[in-house]
């Protein structure tokens, strides 16, 4: 069976007439992010995919939605901001920040209160790093300060990871369940839920489907953190597929030992039947000649799927990243073939 490849749509392909395009040229399914937004707004974009699809092949394309779920990701910002190395700034509870005051960052209060001297904070896929100084309590409410350790611009709604540290989430938000009472009507195939923790995320997911007369839609599981990782075992038996989210996966370890986490989480897949994506950063560079070694390997696993994120959602150069990843895909899939 051949590797399924995914785009994702953004703002650099959600033209109609470009998604014909990365249908052509090999895409076979297509990922809209919900991490701040609601399906309700996709709608146009969902439309573009059908229509597109309907160009080309009979029957119905494969739309995943990847919810927000037990994530965390940075408040509602006045403006972005340009943190710079040494600076200092305040972590406080989302919505208590004041939204013009660059030294502000609004995050979810149970972040703040597991927080401690010397903890690392990433931000926006690891591209921002905090450093904890202390911790401030008043009555009931909780102030962070840190130092920036690596600067960039930070924008509303980026991620944020702490490494170590375990918060404790509800598996879905307010805005996931608005977005699963819709996914029937919207032809969603597939929803993808990050950062899992354990089996009752998934779950929980699962009878939110059922809930909406959906319960037949695939579930994709993302490891993206430690706790993922521990519990893969026990995930197996309650998704429909292992995504392998290697942005936040390598901010939850060293880089040194993503590739080893990779392996082992598709040796495990492969030991019991579970087919795995393999996404993030595939090609992100553009340049080509690292990243094609990547996809090789990917497929040299058994992934049953790749996808693409940022390089056809808001990438330069969307069609060409997708040919690149097509290429490579069946290159890889036709060598592996002759060899066996």
């Amino acid at each position: 069976m051949k590797t399924k490849i995914y785009g994702t749509i953004g703002p650099a392909c959600c033209d109609t007439e470009m998604l014909v395009h990365l249908f052509e040229k090999g895409m076979t399914g297509i990922r809209i992010n919900l991490s701040h937004a609601d399906l309700e707004e996709a709608d146009a974009w969902i439309s573009g995919i059908h229509s597109a699809w309907s160009r080309l092949h009979d029957g119905t394309p494969e739309i995943l939605i990847d919810l927000r779920g037990p994530e965390l990701r940075i408040g509602t910002l006045g403006a972005e901001r340009l943190l710079k190395e040494g600076d200092g700034l305040s972590l406080v509870a989302d919505g208590q920040n004041n939204l013009f005051d660059p030294t502000e960052i609004p995050v979810p209060g149970t972040l703040l209160v597991a927080l401690a001297p010397g903890q690392e904070i990433l931000l926006d896929d690891g591209r921002i790093a905090l450093k904890v100084e202390e911790q401030f309590r008043c009555g009931s409410s909780v102030a962070v300060e840190c130092t920036v350790v690596r600067g960039g611009v930070l924008k509303s709604g980026k991620s944020i990871a702490a490494p170590g540290v375990e918060i404790q989430t509800p598996t879905l938000t307010e805005r996931d369940y608005r977005n699963l009472a819709r996914v029937k009507q919207c032809r969603i195939t597939g929803v993808m839920l990050p950062f899992v923790r354990n089996q009752e995320d998934l779950k929980n997911l699962k009878e939110a489907l059922i809930n909406e007369d959906a319960g037949d839609i695939r579930i994709f599981a993302k490891i993206e953190n430690l706790q993922g990782m521990e519990h893969l075992g026990e995930l197996l038996p309650h998704c429909d597929e292992i995504v392998i989210a290697r942005g936040d996966l390598g901010n939850a370890m060293s880089l040194a030992k993503l590739p080893c986490a990779q392996e082992e989480i598709a040796a495990q897949c492969r030991k019991h039947g579970r087919a795995f994506m393999v996404v993030t950063q595939m090609l992100a560079s553009m340049e080509h000649r690292a990243e094609v070694s990547d996809i090789f390997r990917a497929v040299q696993q058994g992934a049953a799927s790749v996808m693409l994120t940022g390089e056809t959602a808001a990438g330069e150069y969307p069609l060409e990243a997708m040919e690149v990843l097509v290429d490579t895909v069946r290159e890889a899939e036709w060598y592996l073939e002759e060899r066996r």
